[in-house]
């Protein structure tokens, strides 16, 4: 027999969990991700789903019923870097739990209903958020993808066979269940929410060289350190974004040579900036860049600015939020924007019909062990999801 949703979320919890931060280290093709991966599929058979997978790591297993234009839900298993247990596998898990309860329901879906499981949405191996979905999309081709390296200079064309995907071919509409990243439904007492929009959001690399040197001979009025200009390009985004109400971060930083002893010769900084609108977006990383390359040459240093990855604003269906928030019990579910990017938004912006729902996070807290989701909400999500899927596939 199916595992009930709580048996499936207690066997995911030891998976690529770190001893020491509770965090999780699930990033894609590693050994707890083929875990996951090999635990979906053996779910799957328990339900009779037929399982498809590509050559890019995306898997989809269909619940075969009716006819025309398949309804997919489900999300993805890879984390960040020591992040938390339900950004992603809630998806996963609700989507199979919401499959089980709807044939208790005796429902019999007019249209075939899919759970997927896409590959590398974090972006924390191979540097690119959303890579399969973009693959499976088509929105990146896998020529550019598979040069793509990890940190260990490992390419994704040495990890997957590649090539082009087909899962999508025949998906009509998509619902994505996350955890709220935020605190949005906290503060207005709901357990659930809809998406309206994803912000537009983008990765850049920052590149500052100088010059190695004595951290000890050197005076400091000779220096040509790096460092310093990317500490005030941290604090410089911070201000600006803080004064235009949207987000700037500096969240990984590689120095070169990376001495105690050592004036660097090189920062490499990554920013994750993110904002309302398109035309803000590109304000404020226009200004960010200005600021820094300012300084940079005040400081004798030098900056290349590089974007890696920029992703436009989405505005989900209206009309297809709207029919999925309306007439529950206790009223209508809210809908509202996030500011985290998703899978659902690649598909949205690919032209397939797409909504999000969202699970109460008590603190907010998300990308990190802390982040969080009280059972009886994610029960709720279940029961939401399914009641979802009821409604759009009858």
């Amino acid at each position: 027999m199916p595992d009930d949703f709580e048996r499936m979320w207690n066997d995911l919890a030891p998976v690529g969990r770190s001893a020491t931060s509770g965090g999780y280290f699930r990033q894609p093709f590693t050994a707890p991700e083929q875990e996951l991966r090999a635990w979906f599929e053996a779910q799957c058979a328990a339900r009779g789903l037929r399982v498809e997978a590509d050559g890019l790591g995306n898997v989809v297993a269909w619940w075969d019923a009716g006819s025309g234009p398949g309804l997919l839900t489900g999300s993805h298993l890879d984390s960040v870097l020591d992040g938390g247990a339900y950004d992603g596998p809630l998806g996963v898990v609700s989507a199979l739990a919401a499959v089980d309860l709807l044939r208790s329901r005796g429902f019999a879906p007019a249209r075939p209903i899919g759970v997927s499981v896409f590959a590398e949405e974090e972006g924390s191996r191979f540097g690119l958020a959303c890579l399969g979905s973009r693959l499976a999309t088509g929105a990146m081709a896998w020529d550019r993808a598979r040069e793509l390296t990890d940190r260990d200079g490992v390419a994704l064309g040495d990890v997957v066979p590649g090539g082009t995907s087909s899962l999508l071919s025949s998906v009509g509409t998509f619902v994505e269940l996350h955890v709220e990243q935020g605190r949005d439904l906290v503060d207005r007492g709901e357990a659930i929410g809809v998406a309206s929009e994803i912000w537009p959001h983008g990765r850049y690399r920052f590149e500052f060289a100088g010059a190695a040197n004595h951290a000890g001979t050197t005076r400091m009025e000779d220096r040509v350190d790096p460092m310093l200009t990317y500490a005030f390009t941290a604090l410089g985004a911070n201000k600006q974004a803080r004064l235009a109400g949207q987000r700037a971060t500096f969240g990984r930083v590689e120095v070169t040579p990376n001495g105690t002893n050592a004036v660097p010769s090189l920062v490499r900084a990554w920013l994750d900036a993110r904002c309302a609108s398109d035309a803000e977006l590109e304000e404020l990383v226009e200004a960010i860049t200005a600021q820094s390359a300012d300084r940079a040459a005040r400081d004798g240093t030098t900056l290349t600015m590089t974007p890696e990855s920029v992703s436009r604003a989405v505005a989900f269906d209206p009309a297809l939020a709207a029919l999925v928030a309306a007439d529950h019990e206790g009223g209508d579910w809210p809908v509202i924007p996030t500011q985290a990017g998703h899978d659902a938004g690649i598909l949205a912006a690919a032209g397939i019909p797409t909504a999000m729902l969202f699970v109460r996070n008590p603190t907010g807290v998300s990308h990190s062990p802390a982040e969080h989701a009280e059972m009886p909400d994610c029960l709720v999500g279940v029961s939401a999801l399914a009641d979802t899927l009821e409604r759009l596939a009858r």
